[in-house]
């Protein structure tokens, strides 16, 4: 995508980046030592605001059981931040038996406040028709969804309100959704009917942008999928584009500390598959090119260039009958 007026050089200056996010992903040659990616985990959790203790007992209530569709329909209300209750469903196969394989589905954003964890038993219009509850439970897996901050039976405060309450607060929007989303994983890694060594996470637009955010902070996601927000922060910048991302997205101070690639990287070298329209007005293609150039050599250099790919689509923002083929594929092989 031609650049709108500003280089990538100069979006780096702009940003004030530091040492390390000017350099490749993995060089510390002619300075100090590279951070582990232990290191830069906690730096990158560091960025996310004033959260609740990482530690806080959670917990769940189920308060509702129904079959729908072949599978059995679980509803929660899940006790994750001490602030507010976050209703939840989980779909698990009927008559499974054993622990089985798990996913995180992360819900998109699409303005559909209302929506949240209904578009995993629902779909949505840029999804494939089948809904992600029933394809995941047709491959025998466990799912869990929940709704975030502002959507679903949360949106009761605007996005753009919550936004600057939580900044008086010392709090990051972004921050305290992915939050709840690890601790949503805690509580799935819980149940008695989950592998704890074989859990993944998947979602489409916001939802991919959490999937490889949650990925990338937690090793127990050992598979991630993320389909159409795989963004390049630098090229949104020079593409002008900041505007197509809603308020939630943006996280203080994060272009001092992080490109995108390197946010990634933390989830290298386990299995990811990101899926992307070449005509997605929401991840210019220039950045594009670059994620996969970086992620690709970084896969590389860890002795496992097979476990990323990048399958890019002639749409815009939008699941392709051919992705969903890819996702259920690539579940298959590493799930």
């Amino acid at each position: 995508m031609t650049n709108m007026g500003i280089s990538r050089r100069e979006v780096l200056a702009l940003g004030a980046m530091t040492p390390f996010a000017g350099t490749t992903l993995a060089d510390g040659a002619g300075g100090p030592a590279p951070a582990t990616p232990a290191e830069r985990r906690k730096e990158l959790y560091g960025l996310l605001g004033d959260l609740p203790d990482r530690n806080r007992p959670v917990s769940g209530r189920k308060v509702a059981e129904a079959e729908r569709d072949g599978y059995i329909l679980e509803t929660w209300v899940l006790d994750l931040n001490g602030l507010e209750a976050v209703p939840a469903h989980v779909a698990r196969p009927r008559g499974a038996t054993g622990r089985l394989p798990a996913v995180l589905f992360n819900h998109s954003h699409g303005g559909g406040y209302g929506i949240g964890k209904k578009e995993f038993v629902e779909g949505r219009s840029y999804l494939q028709p089948k809904p992600y509850a029933k394809e995941l439970t047709d491959l025998g897996y466990v799912a869990l969804a929940i709704d975030h901050w502002i959507f679903g039976d949360r949106s009761h405060t605007s996005e753009l309100d919550m936004f600057k309450l939580m900044l008086w607060r010392g709090q990051v929007l972004w921050g305290m959704m992915v939050y709840d989303s690890l601790r949503a994983l805690d509580l799935l890694l819980q149940r008695p009917d989950v592998d704890p060594a074989r859990v993944a996470t998947l979602g489409m637009s916001m939802g991919s942008t959490m999937a490889w955010w949650v990925a990338a902070l937690d090793e127990r996601v050992k598979v991630t999928v993320d389909i159409n927000c795989l963004t390049d922060f630098d090229s949104l910048v020079a593409d002008k584009g900041l505007a197509r991302h809603g308020i939630y997205y943006y996280v203080p101070g994060l272009l001092k500390h992080f490109t995108t690639s390197q946010i990634n990287a933390l989830i290298a070298p386990r299995p990811h598959l990101s899926l992307v329209g070449l005509r997605d007005a929401l991840t210019p293609l220039e950045g594009v090119e670059r994620i996969d150039r970086e992620l690709t050599a970084e896969y590389a250099r860890l002795g496992h260039p097979e476990r990323w790919k990048l399958l890019r689509y002639d749409v815009e923002h939008q699941e392709t009958p051919e992705g969903r083929e890819a996702i259920v594929a690539f579940f298959r092989e590493w799930l």
